[in-house]
């Protein structure tokens, strides 16, 4: 059975079992910081599981895409050395939500492997926690498991829990024997390591809640979550023991083959890189089309790591141009009617990874030979050493789990321990760089008030001036008591209405005051989450702790602010809309005087789609429509469509901001009444910040405007300049351009025409030198290219001579120099043209008998000249 029949047998199966089939989610955890990656099919469901949010449904059923390729799971060093090991797979999965709860599971299970797909009973063995004993006597009794197929195994095995705490249970697993050909001992054996037994399905019964003293309470609604390995399963129904042998894996390992020349299932160092390319393109398919890009930290460095473990071994198959992306459109044709997404992404995912493979062979070479150079002075199975392991790292990007595969390869291992003593070298260096900068006293004063003081009571949704008390000063990284006149500090109070910097909204400013104190704010940040700090000076007064104030925001900063940070919201919605759903938002900065937004793009945006982006927004602001916030459950804010940043750690209700049909995100900044307060928008340009990292920069409202009547302006000046109409401004400046072009092919023949004639005036100039003629000449107004006409044309009157010609164009010198063949044994022409050329600051060279260079200060010229004379005389002499 192929493995799209598979995965589509699954689904139907449990559709008639009155589940509901819920679409694969990507594999960036939405909402969960606490994980990398979707690791398991149960992760979409997690908050379900923990009763923080609720589903229209009881029962679900999902194919699932999972990564395990970093943090806890991480079995990347694996991938292509093992026949089961992968960074992406799918996962099978049935849920049940407080439904049913063993025997369902247990009986779905079961009939699904035996009767659905026809697998021997015979060779399917089950295990359970040694405490279930109601499991057992469920697959014994009902089922009519032999007991000698049935395993009872401790907690390490059969024992799930999703943390330290919360809901747990024990688990059932489901083996498939492939039989005594392969060696390997039943589940629960001392043998149980061996291939033959291959776990293929895990019924996991949430049964019940643990607390931190470890004591096990009965759940009120017990809960069911199954995962069962698609590739596992295929490769127990086509037959094979390797995952690697399954249609899941063989088109893109035949891909891979084609493209590097090489033959899968001959040498194994061979089929080891294919199977690892096969399985990497997999996983940075998917990865890049949920919008992780290569980075040097976070699920961005796991990808780049993935990459560069391809691009290496690639290089082994003998791949020495960039191939990886060539593997995409293989990739989609086996996937992509599974998932759609893919196929969209397709573009996007082969420039990203035509990108890192260039940058990353800029680099490869130079890092492996270091590597070489190292193994070649170890003794025989020395480890390589930590040292060598940390500089490829830091210097050559080399990520440790690559260098560990060539170690493995050269039967060497790895000493971790002086990786590690390095690595805190490393980072005792970098802390000393910047100790004592104050940085840290301010950070442990943060800390210390936000253990005892509550949090800062935002006012500034409702409005621009509040009454407040100052609950605490700071001065210099000190809490102190008072601020007096003239001193820098900063003050929280219990309630304000300013703005922390925040979500990328830039902190507001303004003042404070509390009788004759005025205390003019800068700035606000919230340096530990949910303190409001107001930094600024005292102008005048004394403030102390326990003062009541009135806090006033720049309303005129506030609403250029919320201008700017409503019409971001607009331009996020209008790039997906123009670039496709792989944008992504990478960072933000809105403050009173523009906007910045840096989203996911593998390539420029052009000129076409800005205009259309900007005519988008533009758009949407004169249709004038509210800008409703409502403050929602998570749940209730995700069924709406809520667009939230991945990876982004939300509370359980959360303040969404609505702009009509256009645009609706989680976001907690200010933002218009309605979207006519924004004006108008202008973009001001896009440029590149990061692989795959695009930035715009556009200004809003009277900014805009601003800016708007500035390039007018500057239009109807250089409109008078060339004494048109601004209508007619682009024609005259072709026609002038087209002009200019004429005029400088002139200027062209003209020069060529005064190089014929220096060539032939000049040579008569020649000054004898012990017989040989030499010609050494300033030229005024003549560049580089006229220099060479007129040296050819010398060449041809002088042929055993020797020349130098100088150039000068206002501030800049061109030099070149000709020796005729038979002198050049005495006389270098790349010497000779130095002779002038450093004595100006300039540095040339080229052959023996012709030689050019570059310099500025012309009025020290003539004495090079003469020099460069004296140098001839003497070596002719």
């Amino acid at each position: 059975m192929h493995a799209q029949a598979i995965r589509q047998t699954f689904l139907d199966y449990f559709v008639e079992q009155g589940h509901q089939i819920v679409p694969s989610s990507p594999l960036i955890p939405r909402n969960d910081p606490t994980l990398l990656f979707t690791n398991a099919g149960m992760v979409p469901f997690k908050d379900v599981f923990l009763g923080l949010e609720s589903r229209p449904y009881r029962r679900a059923v999902s194919s699932q895409r999972c990564m395990r390729a970093g943090g806890k799971h991480n079995d990347l060093e694996n991938v292509g050395y093992t026949a089961r090991h992968h960074t992406f797979f799918e996962m099978l999965g049935n849920f049940s939500f407080g439904d049913y709860f063993k025997r369902e599971a247990i009986a779905f299970a079961w009939r699904f492997l035996t009767e659905r797909l026809g697998l021997p009973p015979e060779r399917l063995w089950i295990t359970v926690y040694e405490e279930d004993h109601e499991a057992a006597a469920l697959w014994i009794n009902e089922i009519g498991i032999d007991p000698q197929r049935l395993s009872r195994c401790g907690e390490k095995d059969n024992f799930w829990s999703m943390g330290d705490t919360g809901p747990c249970g024990p688990c059932s697993e489901i083996f498939y024997d492939h039989g005594p050909h392969i060696p390997g001992g039943p589940p629960g054996s001392p043998e149980a390591d061996g291939d033959r037994y291959i776990e293929i399905w895990n019924l996991v019964f949430m049964q019940f809640d643990r607390d931190s003293g470890g004591t096990l309470t009965p759940l009120p609604r017990p809960s069911v979550d199954t995962g069962m390995g698609l590739e596992r399963l295929a490769a127990v129904l086509q037959g094979v023991h390797n995952n690697y042998e399954t249609d899941l894996f063989k088109p893109l390992i035949a891909a891979a083959t084609e493209i590097s020349g090489r033959v899968y299932g001959g040498e194994e160092a061979t089929d080891t890189s294919l199977r690892v390319l096969a399985d990497h393109i997999r996983a940075c398919g998917f990865l890049i089309t949920d919008g992780v890009l290569p980075a040097n930290e976070g699920r961005g460095y796991v990808l780049r790591r993935i990459i560069r473990r391809a691009v290496r071994h690639g290089r082994k198959l003998g791949m020495e141009t960039v191939f990886f992306h060539r593997l995409v459109a293989p990739l989609v044709a086996e996937m992509g009617g599974a998932f759609p997404e893919l196929a969209r992404a397709r573009s996007a995912v082969e420039q990203v990874l035509i990108r890192e493979e260039t940058r990353f062979r800029e680099t490869l070479e130079r890092g492996l030979s270091l590597l070489e150079e190292a193994i070649a002075g170890l003794a025989a199975e020395a480890a390589i050493p930590g040292e060598i392991i940390f500089r490829l790292a830091d210097t050559f990007g080399f990520p440790v789990d690559l260098t560990a595969d060539i170690a493995r390869e050269r039967g060497r291992g790895m000493d971790m321990e002086g990786y590690a003593l390095a690595m805190a070298a490393q980072r005792s260096r970098s802390r000393a760089a910047w100790a004592g900068s104050g940085e840290v006293k301010a950070e442990r004063v943060y800390h210390d008030l936000a253990m005892r003081l509550p949090a800062t009571v935002f006012t500034g949704y409702e409005a621009c001036v509040s009454e407040g008390k100052v609950m605490t000063l700071i001065r210099e990284g000190e809490e102190v008591a008072f601020l007096e006149a003239g001193d820098a500090g900063e003050v929280i109070l219990d309630r304000t209405p300013f703005y922390g910097e925040s979500g990328g909204q830039a902190g507001d400013r303004g003042e404070l005051r509390s009788g004759d104190a005025r205390f003019v704010v800068n700035d606000t940040q919230k340096p530990m989450g949910h303190l409001h700090v107001h930094l600024g000076r005292l102008t005048s007064g004394r403030l102390q702790a326990g003062d009541a104030v009135r806090a006033s925001v720049d309303e005129a900063a506030r609403r250029a602010t919320a201008a700017h940070h409503s019409a971001t919201h607009l331009l996020h919605a209008a790039l997906r809309d123009v670039l496709g759903s792989h944008v992504q938002q990478k960072g933000s900065l809105v403050d009173p005087e523009r906007l910045r937004f840096d989203f996911s793009q593998p390539e420029p945006v052009t000129a076409a789609q800005l205009r259309e982006i900007e005519r988008m927004v533009n758009a949407a602001i004169r249709h004038n429509v509210g800008a409703e916030t409502r403050v929602l459950p998570m749940a209730e804010a995700q069924a709406l469509g809520a667009v939230a940043l991945f990876g982004e750690k939300y509370a359980d209700e959360v303040r969404v901001v609505r702009m009509g049909d256009f645009s609706m995100e989680l976001c907690g900044g200010t933002h218009v009444e309605a979207l006519g307060d924004i004006g108008v928008f202008k973009i001001l340009g896009e440029s590149g910040v990061a692989a795959g990292i695009r930035r715009i920069e556009a200004v809003a409202g009277a900014v805009a405007l601003a800016v708007i009547q500035r390039d007018e302006e500057r239009l109807q000046a250089a409109a008078g300049l060339l004494k048109v109409a601004p209508a007619e401004l682009d024609q005259r400046l072709a026609q002038t351009l087209e002009r200019l072009r004429q005029l400088e092919k002139e200027l062209e023949k003209v020069k060529r025409e005064e190089a014929a004639r220096a060539g032939a005036d000049l040579a008569a100039e020649a000054e004898d030198m012990g017989g040989v003629p030499v010609l050494i000449r300033r030229l005024e107004g003549m560049d580089g290219k006229a220099l060479r006409d007129a040296l050819d044309r010398l060449r041809a009157r002088l042929p055993d001579g020797v020349i130098v010609l100088a150039g000068v164009e206002g501030e800049k010198v061109a030099l070149i120099a000709g020796v005729g063949k038979g002198l050049t044994g005495r006389i270098d022409a790349g010497a000779l043209v130095n002779t002038v050329a450093q004595p100006l600051g300039g540095k040339g060279g080229g052959r023996p008998d012709m030689a050019q260079a570059g310099a500025g200060n012309p009025a020290a010229l003539d004495a090079a000249l003469d020099a460069a004379r004296d140098w001839v005389r003497g070596r002719l002499s």
